[in-house]
């Protein structure tokens, strides 16, 4: 997520309330996770685990718990008891919830020929193209770019919360979303489909995609051009489905993989790690579906090799 203008990082730590350890690095341009994470931006660690990683990544700035005696060249650190609260409260700062009193915002930009169906919520700055059609009772959530020639069905919401927690002995604690949802051109999203928008940066679905209904595409997903997406696709935060991919209905997708261009998932399938280019798989966890189809008949010839064996 980009700053409405540069910060001095002085100013970063005045509006979390954190100690700069180190200050050599310009100004702060925008705040984004490690996975998003570019030059001048800030970003957190809160885990031993993840220091160095977070301290060599391309971040400029970083909001951590620990003292560092030596930070890599280039870097600039805020020491903040919780970086997770401290980058909560800066998403809050810098893109807070503003309750709406109309059905369309007065700072939504749509484009001419678009039709927007009556009891369609139109958020604080959208920006909607040309010829587009938003049915009835459809949400876009503030922020959301929505390219020409889209289509988005009925109940459908884009730009819901990110489904992310932090456990805490007391319970669960929100990261708080202040990214966007990104809808090229020429896409269509089906009746009752969630998707929900980037935790920092943008979740994005690609120029011609199609999707049925009821579908859910989790926070900073990036789907490519030309995919096809069946009912009841469940597809988690953090994935890339490169170009031309089809998912026929039911099929689940793991958080932080690649779906690699071509791929084809066959209904009720379930990926677990990335996939290889153009492959035809099925089952859960999917696999190429000729060895799927041998596996079961195989398995649908047991129960005869079992009862040779006994005799």
């Amino acid at each position: 997520m980009d700053f409405p203008r540069p910060y001095l990082l002085d100013e970063i730590a005045a509006i979390i309330q954190g100690k700069v350890l180190n200050n050599d690095s310009g100004d702060v341009l925008g705040m984004n996770e490690l996975h998003v994470v570019r030059a001048g931006d800030v970003t957190f660690v809160d885990h031993p685990k993840y220091y160095n990683k977070v301290l060599n990544s391309a971040a400029t700035f970083i909001i951590i718990n620990k003292e560092v005696e030596a930070p890599p060249k280039g870097k600039s650190l805020i020491y903040h008891e919780k970086p997770f609260d401290a980058f909560n409260t800066l998403t809050l700062h810098f893109r807070p919830f503003i309750s709406s009193n109309q059905m369309i915002s007065t700072s939504a930009k749509i484009g001419s020929g678009s039709v927007i169906q009556p009891g369609a919520f139109i958020g604080n700055h959208v920006s909607i193209g040309k010829n587009c059609i938003i049915h009835a009772n459809a949400s876009i959530y503030d922020h959301t770019v929505i390219g020409n020639n889209v289509i988005i069905h009925s109940n459908s919401v884009i730009g819901g919360d990110g489904y992310y927690f932090q456990k805490r002995d007391q319970g669960y604690v929100k990261f708080q979303s202040g990214g966007r949802v990104i809808i090229e051109d020429n896409v269509e999203i089906g009746a009752s489909c969630s998707i929900d928008k980037g935790v920092s940066g943008d979740t994005i679905i690609g120029r011609g995609t199609k999707m049925d209904n009821q579908c859910q595409v989790g926070h900073d997903t990036v789907i490519g051009k030309n995919c096809l997406i069946g009912a009841f696709a469940a597809i988690a935060g953090v994935t890339v489905i490169e170009d031309d991919v089809i998912l026929w209905a039911r099929v689940a997708i793991n958080k932080d993989i690649v779906v690699r261009k071509g791929t084809v998932l066959l209904a009720t399938s379930a990926v677990d790690k990335s996939t290889e280019a153009g492959k035809v798989l099925m089952g859960a966890p999917a696999i190429d579906v000729r060895q799927y189809w041998k596996n079961y008949v195989t398995i649908r010839q047991l129960p005869e090799v079992l009862k040779k064996l006994k005799k």
